[in-house]
This record gives C-alpha cells, structure tokens and sequence, in this order.
C-alpha cells in the first residue's frame, strides 16, 4: 500500500527546502560577489571578507527565520489540523484549545460531528422501526435455542464456529466464535460424519468425543444455499447404568450413625449433637443424589437454572442471592419453594428467600424470625402437590427428583428451611445465552480478512511491578469478531508465588490473600492460550503485555504465536505522534467511560481497550489502514514511540 504523505511531514519538507534554496541563493550571491571582486584592480581583501560575514549572518538569519516560521506554522496549524483530523475521524468534538488558532475549523467540525450524529440517530431509529417485527422473531428465536437442553452449533464452510448456544459451551470447553469445530471434538468421528454428507446425504447421526474424553451423540445436517455449512446438534451420550451398591452402602451406615445418635437422646437435644445430625443429614442428601445418579435413565438430564432467576419467580422478599448456575428445573423447584413460601406466610412465618454458595453444593433457605417449623408439619406440606395443575407431582417427589431433601433449622430467634441442590458445572466464558455471528461465513479466509472482520482476542495484565521480570496477578481478554464485541470473556487472577508490594496493590488493588488460591501461572496461562488460539491479540501497549508473555514461556511452555496490535500505535496513526496516548486520553476522546471499580483492572482495561479499538477502525479506514498488513507497514515508522512507551509502561497511567 502506498502511504500518503501526512501534512506535517509535507510542511517540514517543503520549509527544508526553503532553506536550502535560500542558502543556495546566498551561496550563488557570494559566488559572484568573490568574481567579480577578483577581475576589479585594487580591490581590498577585507572587503571578501566583510561580504563572506554577511552572507553567513544572512545565512544563519534566514535558516532561523525559516525554522522559526515552520515551528510556529506546525504548532499552530498542523498539529491542530492533525489531531481535528483524527476527532473529525471518530466523531468527537474538538477541545476548546485545539483549533483557536484556525479560525471557524474547528467549531466547522463541532457542527459537522453533531450534525453526523443527529443523522446517525435519525437513521438507527428509521432502521430499528423498520425491522421491530425481525427484531421480534430474532429474539424469540435466540431465547428458544437459549434454553433448548441440545448443544447446537452453526459452522460456515470453512468449518468455523458461526452461531452456538449455552449447551454447546457446556459441553465443548472453550468453544468460541471463528474457531474450528474440529478443534474441540476428536477428529475421526467429526470427519466421517462430514465425508457421509460429501457423499450426498442431507444429514447423518454422529458419535464424538470430546477434547476431553466426554462421550457425544448428535446429528449433522447440511445447510442449504452457496455457503453450504452444517449444523450440528450435541447432546451427552447414553451412559451405563451404574451399580446402586456403593451409594446404598453409604446410606445404610450413615442412617445406622443417626439411629444411634437419636436413641441415646430422651430429651432436646444439645448443640454439638445438632451440628452432628445436621452434618449425618447432609450427607445423606448427598448420597442420595448419587443413588439417583446412579438409577437415573441413560440420558441425563440437561436442567440449569440460573440462582438469581430462581430467586425471583418465587414472589418473596429476597437476602444474598449469589451469582451461581443450578442444576435444577427452575419451574419444578421455584414452584415447590413458592408454595412452601406461601404457606409460611399462612402460618404466620414471614420468610426471606437466600441462595448462597457451599462448598461444591448451593444452599436455598427460607429464613424467618420466630419458632422453627415441626417435622411433621413440613412433611404434610410436602404430600401435596405445589400444582394443581400437576398432581401427580408431590413435594417429596420433586425432592426425590433432584436427589435432595429439605429441613427445618434453628439458631435462636431465627429459623429456616434449608434445602442443598448441585451447582451445574459450567464451562469459563460460556454464555447463558446464544452467541453467533453469521456473517462470518462470508468474509473468507482470516488472513485475508480487512481488520473489521477479523476475530480479535483484547486482553490486559496486573503485575507486581513495571518490569518483564515482574509476576502477573490478573490477566483478563474479552473476544470480537465481525467488528462487534461478542461477550465472550475470560478472566482469572494468578498465583504470582511472591509478595505483591504495597505500590502495586495501590494500583489495581489485587491483594497477596486474594491470589493465595488462584491458579499459578502455568494454569491461568493455559485456559487463556486457550481462549485466544488463532486469534489476532491487541492490546495498549502490546510490547509490555507480550513482552510478559513471551517471558514465562521457559515456565509454562506455552508460545503465543498469535499476532498482535497495539492500541497505542492505532492511536498515533490517527492523531500524530505528538497527542497523548495513554488509555485514559484515548478514552476521553473517544468519549469511552471506564466504570472507577474497574480501572486498573485487567477485565477493565481490556473491556475499555476493545471499545477504543472498535472506535478506531473507522477512522483507520479513512486513512487507508484497512488490513493486518498495512498496520504493519505504519508500525515500523513508530518504533520511538514503542521504544519511549515501554520504560514507563504506558498502559494508561501516564501521557507518552
């Protein structure tokens, strides 16, 4: 691609050569000056003299008040011109300082920026009146295959992931957009089933593994049209029915230790063997989970229910509601709990509904002040059915369904329902939801890719300090892909296996007992070399970040081949080498508000990164920076910056 030349590079030639065609002019002047001298009889040597001091004197005062007018004219004119350029570029107003010395520019690009604005609006509005009714069957469409118990994945020709839905997620780890569906599965199986629709067949049953050995039934169909993809439905395969013994074994003992413990006592009985019998039951719930894993049909179930949607169909006030995923029938459940809540109320027990995390286990508790409910009571609640509409569903038998029981609690004046149910494992960056983008079947080949069309991993750091030999504390990369964020995220903090000093703390406030558990590098750097294969990584000063990268390769063994951008090079395309840089100043151009909890945080900064980068593109568009390969011909003219960038870690906490 040839690179127009910017105006201030134009302007600094055009004054270079001023001054040598000024100099040239003297120099000519003296020239003839010295011949002429030489053919006058008795002309004085001081007089050669004299004439060469002024030619110098003139020289010098002419290259002076060449230098002088082209700093002023660059000050004042070109380096406004370039940074008005680049608001004009990406839509932001000008700074009141900008463009005094320019006249009516710059309150002629206010105009024009709100003016763009208000037309952008009428637009967006003109077009999302238009398609309300496609708005409508697209999101009726999203929710069904949202909650659909099926893993379904769309991949275009290519074979990359273009649509796929929670249950996917589930149940391939680390599935993402623009990524090979091969990847994730083991090969022979996925090749078969595709050579089966080569030869003519509209669709086949597949059998797969996963990368990690869980077995897969399904179907692959082929789509219709030019780009022929395949759609790809997934579910567990059927598993062996497991032998009961153990887990009956396991409930015989544990029953005998709580006959024991309730024979030796006539009366009340005391804490500590309260707290003994609490444990014996719970164990018991949990054992009976096992039995009823054990003797379930062959085909699990595939039932999730987020906690806080849960909480809030039961229709009672609400305590800690913790950000967990159920593995429970949300109606079933949320039923059976609204009912007990109701007849609380009718017995004159306010409760308050609280869902909170224990171990590998949630517990749902309906807590009151006042007596604890007796045991008999409870249990002729629990004959009836919550539904009418459904009697054949009894409480106990909704219990018995998800291998859980329910009991009543006392601690003091407070007393509480306490029911334990299985928290759904869920894979990292898996979206309660769909995640699709179609248009990617159409863009070809990545290399070939312009740069909103390619599939971006942003990512961040926290570290101990400023240095490559520093430890990272949090890494965060958020995807996009088709120029559009498309919600995948993955994030973790890290054992750094030393102290974080105090100063670094200050920053991003990521304290020693908050990483004591966390993975170590190796771990945390694998589920991101994960998340982040075949994908270009960007991020604000990309030279430190990778430069981390490439230093635990000796460690964790993992080489980042990716490649890679730098918003902070992006930015200097846009508004010349001599605007501010830091993440902070990009933001504030691109009118991009970093929440105060989240900066200086990686999941932050690399959420506020993508969006400068997305800001961005249409205004590299506008300077002829369309591809991978062009940013890579503009890099190699800010290497200063890179190289004034790094000593002081410019990723947003101080102007470079």
């Amino acid at each position: 691609m040839k690179t127009p030349i910017s105006l201030r590079l134009r302007l600094f030639l055009l004054f270079a050569a001023l001054a040598l065609a000024l100099l040239a002019l003297l120099g000519l002047g003296l020239y003839a000056a010295a011949v002429r001298l030489g053919t006058v009889p008795g002309a004085a040597q001081g007089t050669g003299d004299a004439l060469a001091l002024t030619a110098l004197i003139a020289g010098l005062g002419g290259l002076g008040l060449v230098t002088g007018v082209w700093y002023l004219i660059d000050t004042h004119i070109a380096r406004p011109v370039e940074t008005l350029s680049g608001r004009l570029l990406t839509g932001g107003d000008p700074q009141p300082d900008e463009g005094r010395y320019l006249g009516d520019l710059a309150a002629a690009i206010q105009s024009a920026n709100t003016l763009l604005a208000r037309t952008r609006a009428d637009m967006d509005e003109a077009l999302v009146t238009h398609a309300q009714a496609s708005l409508r069957e697209k999101a009726l469409l999203e929710n069904i295959l949202s909650d659909i118990g099926a893993g379904v994945i769309m991949a275009g020709p290519q074979g990359r992931v273009l649509f796929y839905n929670a249950a996917a997620g589930r149940l391939l780890p680390g599935l993402g957009l623009d990524r090979e569906v091969a990847r994730f599965v083991r090969r022979g199986g996925l090749e078969a089933a595709q050579a089966r629709l080569q030869a003519g067949a509209d669709a086949t049953d597949v059998a797969l593994l996963g990368s990690d050995g869980a077995r897969l039934t399904g179907r692959l169909r082929q789509m219709e049209g030019k780009d022929r993809g395949t759609i790809l439905i997934l579910r567990p395969a059927p598993r062996d029915m497991a032998q009961p013994g153990p887990a009956l074994e396991a409930l015989r003992r544990q029953a005998a230790t709580l006959t024991l413990l309730l024979d030796d006592q006539s009366g009340p009985l005391p804490d500590e063997l309260t707290a003994m019998v609490r444990d014996v039951g719970r164990n018991l719930a949990g054992n009976l989970r096992d039995l009823d894993a054990a003797l379930a049909p062959s085909v699990p179930r595939q039932r999730h229910v987020a906690a806080e949607e849960l909480a809030r169909g039961l229709g009672l006030p609400l305590g800690e509601v913790a950000a967990l995923t159920l593995a429970a029938d949300g109606w079933q459940l949320g039923g059976l709990l609204s009912y007990l809540g109701a007849r609380l109320n009718e017995a004159g027990r306010a409760p308050v509904a609280r869902i909170r995390a224990d171990g590998q286990e949630a517990l749902v508790t309906l807590d009151w002040t006042g007596p604890s409910l007796p045991m008999d009571q409870l249990d002729s609640w629990l004959a009836e059915a919550p539904d009418p509409d459904h009697p054949e569903w009894r409480g106990a038998d909704i219990l018995a369904a998800h291998g859980t029981g329910i009991w009543p609690k006392s601690d003091g004046d407070t007393a509480s329902l306490v029911l334990p149910i299985a928290i759904a494992s869920t894979a990292q960056g898996a979206l309660a939801g769909v995640t699709y983008d179609f248009a990617l079947a159409a863009r070809g080949a990545p290399d070939s890719r312009p740069l909103n069309a390619l599939t971006c991993v942003v990512f961040d750091t926290e570290t101990t300090g400023l240095s490559l030999s520093d430890r990272i504390v949090q890494i965060a990369g958020t995807r996009i892909a088709g120029g559009r964020l498309t919600g995948e995220r993955f994030q973790t903090l890290v054992n750094p296996n030393r102290p974080i000093p105090p100063a670094a703390t200050a920053i991003h406030g990521i304290t020693d007992a908050m990483v004591c558990d966390a993975p170590d590098l190796s771990h945390a750097l694998e589920g991101f070399h994960h998340f982040a294969d075949d994908a270009v990584l960007i991020a604000h000063n990309a030279p430190f970040d990778m430069g981390l990268l490439r230093a635990a390769e000796a460690e964790t063994g993992l080489h980042f081949a990716n490649r890679v951008m730098d918003t902070v090079l992006l930015s200097a395309m846009i508004w010349g080498q001599s605007a501010p840089h830091s993440l902070d100043a990009i933001c504030a151009r691109l009118d991009i508000n970093i929440p105060a909890g989240m900066r200086h945080t990686a999941p932050g900064d690399a959420e506020a990164t993508a969006q400068a980068f997305l800001k961005m593109l249409p205004a590299l568009e506008a300077k002829g920076i369309t591809r991978f390969e062009h940013v890579l011909d503009q890099a190699r003219k800010y290497r200063r910056l890179l190289g004034d960038a790094n000593p002081t870690a410019a990723k947003g906490g101080s102007d470079i």
